[in-house]
């Protein structure tokens, strides 16, 4: 079980949880109201595996009876929490405290779960890349200093950009347990399709999976980075002088690129099945490979034909049909 909660109604948590398992676009949650009391859904996730998704509401009301007298139901057996903070609050004192009820209630009832705070709305903070971070990181280190000795991950999210599918990757990659094996077995396969990279998403969601090479969620993007005094003058000759470098959030890009482009399809009541693109460097193939999964191969080789990409995957599609489904074994 997931639990997404905040302390303040209109936080953003049914828009990000809309957008990620629903498919709405960012411009069409403007209209959702305050959730009430605790929202369930029950979400398919890698085709076979259910996540039972417990949305809970921000008034005081609720949070304090979900706090009291319900909070034996409500964190028992919690896989996740997931904690938003809204970065425009205007009472940090109160976010803060409704946090601790929430670790205490999970330590005590879940001690196993995994601790998730998305520092949320990022796109309302002023200025450039170096304000959104000294806003992030002061309101991680206060988190932080709250958690005591519980291990929490934080995140800066806007469901106006690639933020939240990097989150909610990692959040969702911390639920499947052979994810070294899947990132293994994805290496082999790209050195089989002589391929520079190969990425697992989620059929449904679009979110990371694994993909070859390193662990997809150990991203080492400067987000998250500790601001320096030379920030300022090393985004400023990163912006004079384009880097050869991959991008870092290329995945979580890719995540929402797609998932916009199969939102026009269904609105044209098209089917989106799998996607070419060939550029002068390389070539992009992304073709489903199981029932919860689709595969993303990135060539640079102009030797290699889509053709024999597609066979490859179709060879591949029994194994990784076992791998994924081993894993729906161990969280029944």
């Amino acid at each position: 079980m997931l639990i997404p909660t905040s302390p303040l109604s209109g936080s953003g948590k049914t828009s990000m949880r809309s957008i990620i398992f629903s498919n709405y676009l960012a411009s069409a949650t403007s209209r959702f109201g305050a959730t009430i009391d605790v929202e369930q859904n029950h979400v398919r996730f890698l085709g076979s595996v259910l996540l039972n998704l417990w949305d809970c509401g921000g008034q005081d009301a609720f949070l304090n009876s979900y706090l009291s007298n319900e909070r034996s139901t409500v964190f028992q057996d919690v896989g996740v929490l997931i904690y938003v903070l809204d970065i425009a609050s205007r009472e940090p004192e109160r976010d803060l405290f409704y946090y601790r009820q929430c670790l205490e209630a999970c330590r005590k009832h879940s001690p196993q779960a995994d601790i998730f705070v998305l520092v949320h709305k990022m796109d309302l903070v002023e200025g450039g890349k170096r304000e959104k971070r000294d806003a992030f990181w002061k309101r991680r280190k206060e988190m932080t200093r709250w958690s005591g000795d519980s291990r929490i991950e934080t995140f800066m999210t806007s469901i106006w950009d690639e933020s939240l599918y990097r989150a909610w990757s990692r959040i969702v990659h911390s639920l499947i347990p052979n994810i070294p094996v899947l990132c293994s077995h994805l290496t082999t396969f790209a050195t089989i399709c002589s391929a520079t990279e190969v990425v697992l998403f989620e059929r449904h969601t679009f979110l990371i999976i694994a993909r070859s090479g390193d662990d997809p969620t150990d991203n080492k993007a400067d987000d998250f980075a500790e601001p320096t005094e030379q920030d300022d003058e090393e985004e400023q000759t990163q912006t004079d002088q384009p880097s050869a470098e991959l991008n870092p959030k290329r995945f979580e890009k890719i995540s929402e690129l797609v998932k916009g482009f199969r939102y026009s399809c269904n609105k044209l009541d098209e089917h989106f099945n799998s996607l070419e693109i060939r550029f002068p460097n390389y070539t992009a193939l992304l073709e489903n490979l199981t029932a919860g999964t689709c595969v993303l191969i990135i060539v640079a080789n102009p030797n290699v034909q889509s053709g024999a990409l597609k066979v490859n995957v179709r060879l591949a599609r029994e194994k990784f049909e076992q791998l994924l489904a081993s894993f729906a074994q161990t969280n029944t």
